[in-house]
């Protein structure tokens, strides 16, 4: 992987990952962009004890422009977009509408090719390979940050979902607090520790794989399951065998198989609803330490892969009990989704 960094016309820093060496990166942003002056405030809820990022500036963000217009583009036929060359194999830089920034932690953009029609689930073996070094190589990067505490790569795909760009990409975070669902997962670790001494995450990813009714994939080295109390109507949770509490703690064998395991399951996401249907709207979102917890030996680095829709047309809608009380009911029973996700294999 060659990395090449630089800086857009208004001093944000774009990073250039190639697959080759030989590459090479000196297209100059020449838009005359003024100097990013956003910023954003972190507020604490003293009632449940969150924190709440205040992003106002987020208001004027990119909304679904057509497809000639896309931001995340390469630059060329005398159009610029935010990225100044005119292919690339994968892209990362600051977002221009951070909902992090400064102290408050940052915000970045992976653009996962420069095709605009692709999706992810598309991108050859060598391209998603590449990706997750990526992500490896800026959760490693973030972590010198003082103000970034822990590191979430995620993946939005789909109007559904909120997404305002259709180019595949996603998002990283680097949040300056530990994210309240990670300081559950911690918990409840340390509880599991003292009532038993032995390590959840390891004791959840073996009774799933000893139950085998809501596996989906079961490689070498990753494991992939509906988990026994899915909260949403299809959703997977893919471990690394070997626990690790981040990305940059994968061995070379984890790496290697990852791309295969990773493309087959957002396949099967998009065969769920059959072939009538657009395109499996989904949410992946990569769970990983925080640099500093205590117990952060115990937690296991883990990707969790969700869709809001429940059945074809219909989608799953955070109403009273979700929104209001934080009580998920789940209207696909857990072992139903993963058989339907075991008979779209492909073939």
């Amino acid at each position: 992987m060659k990395k090449t960094a630089t800086r857009l016309a208004d001093g944000r820093e774009l990073i250039y990952y190639d697959a080759h060496a030989d590459a090479v990166r000196d297209a100059v942003d020449l838009r005359p962009l003024d100097p990013i002056t956003t910023r954003s405030e972190i507020r604490h809820d003293p009632l449940l004890g969150d924190d709440v990022a205040i992003a106002s500036h987020r208001q004027g963000r990119t909304y679904h422009p057509p497809a000639d217009a896309c931001p995340l583009c390469p630059s060329k036929d005398g159009r610029q977009s935010e990225i100044p060359a005119s292919d690339y194999d994968v892209v990362v830089f600051e977002n221009r509408f951070p909902s992090l920034a400064g102290e408050s932690g940052r915000c970045e953009v992976v653009c996962f090719t420069s095709d605009h029609d692709a999706s992810f689930a598309e991108l050859p073996v060598e391209r998603a390979a590449l990706v997750l070094d990526v992500w490896a190589d800026r959760t490693a990067e973030l972590a010198q940050l003082p103000s970034v505490e822990q590191v979430f790569c995620f993946e939005n795909r789909g109007r559904e979902i909120g997404v305002t760009l259709g180019h595949p990409h996603g998002q990283i975070y680097g949040y300056p607090f530990v994210t309240p669902r990670t300081r559950r997962m911690l918990d409840s670790a340390t509880a599991h520790r003292e009532r038993t001494g032995r390590n959840l995450f390891d004791d959840v990813v073996a009774g799933e794989l000893a139950d085998r009714r809501r596996v989906v994939l079961d490689g070498e080295h990753w494991a992939a399951f509906v988990p026994y109390a899915a909260h949403w109507p299809y959703e997977v949770h893919l471990y690394p065998k070997r626990r690790v509490p981040d990305l940059t703690e994968l061995d070379d064998a984890a790496h290697k198989e990852f791309p295969q395991v990773y493309l087959e399951l957002l396949r099967r996401f998009d065969r769920i609803f059959g072939d009538g249907e657009s395109p499996t709207p989904y949410i992946a979102a990569w769970h990983q330490a925080p640099f500093t917890a205590a117990n952060r030996r115990d937690f296991a680095l883990h990707l969790e892969l969700f869709t809001i829709r429940r059945t074809s047309g219909k989608l799953k809608f955070l109403a009273g009990s979700e929104s209001g009380m934080n009580v998920f009911i789940n209207d696909v029973p857990p072992e139903a989704a993963a058989e339907r996700l075991r008979e779209v294999a492909s073939k």
